[in-house]
């Protein structure tokens, strides 16, 4: 265990991005033996608008990373926050942890966006991919990393997590994220089964299901109780999930990375059938 804390403390940028990079050649190549759908598109081509969003993701993340460390390091020098507050034990204390920052700073966020129409605006970028791979997964607005990225700040705050815990929760996610948008085929029971627990891509593609009630359902990032224990879980056949918005069901549109930081600020539509 103290080897595992030491190597999340110490990880390096280039550590991180290799889980980044790693975790997307090994999904991208699945996808091509396994996949769930057979798209009709120029995957690289694809990938380039995904990819774009992906980078400008890692640059905020890391231009506000100091923001994240010296609230880690106050909480933890202050004994500060809901994990502090209990003593527990060093195992009990990262479960915890992982746990609650996942609830914090994914699931909550990805609420919000879907309930506050500036928000969803921004959130569209995500949703209006009509080719859900691997490399949707980091496809966010810019201002989407600066909304997600104050949650976790403020989930840093009240749990009161050190940073080395930080760096798990994130690895996980960045891992769980390229998995459950990852275009693969599994087996329907043992999807049906790891659902209870984690979200499976089958589980999480219903919520890019281009109408209500379905998008808005299933927002958990790497557990899946959140969604079972707060009344937002449905499930949906695969074969009959249809990827996009049809409030902005213009594919060409969605693929043109000018149109998609724009979104937020283009004349508002109602939400899928609000």
């Amino acid at each position: 265990m103290i080897d595992f804390i030491t190597f999340f403390e110490n990880i390096t940028s280039l550590q991180r991005a290799v889980i980044l990079v790693g975790g997307i050649t090994f999904f991208w190549s699945i996808e091509s033996i396994i996949p769930l759908f057979n798209f009709n598109y120029k995957k690289i081509k694809h990938a380039s608008t995904n990819l774009f969003f992906t980078f400008t993701t890692i640059i905020i993340n890391f231009s506000l990373a100091f923001l994240l460390l010296n609230s880690a390091d106050w909480v933890t020098a202050n004994n500060f926050g809901i994990l502090n507050f209990f003593e527990f034990s060093l195992i009990v204390n990262t479960i915890l942890g992982v746990f609650l920052l996942d609830l914090i700073g994914a699931y909550l966020p990805h609420y919000i966006q879907h309930k506050v129409k500036f928000l969803w605006k921004i959130h569209l970028v995500h949703h209006s991919d009509h080719n859900v791979d691997t490399t949707t997964g980091n496809r966010h607005h810019p201002f989407e990393s600066v909304v997600r990225f104050v949650f976790t700040l403020i989930g840093v705050a009240i749990l009161g997590v050190n940073m080395w815990l930080v760096f798990l929760y994130q690895s996980l996610s960045v891992i769980s994220t390229q998995f459950t948008h990852a275009n693969i085929n599994i087996n329907p029971k043992i999807d049906k089964f790891l659902s209870y627990i984690i979200v499976t891509p089958n589980m999480h593609k219903v919520h890019h299901h281009f109408k209500m009630p379905y998008t808005d359902s299933n927002y958990g990032n790497i557990f899946s109780f959140w969604d079972h224990l707060l009344g937002t879980f449905k499930k949906l056949d695969p074969s009959k999930i249809i990827y996009g918005v049809d409030t902005f069901f213009d594919k060409i549109e969605n693929e043109s990375i000018k149109n998609l930081l724009y979104r937020p600020f283009e004349k508002s539509k109602s939400h899928v059938n609000k």
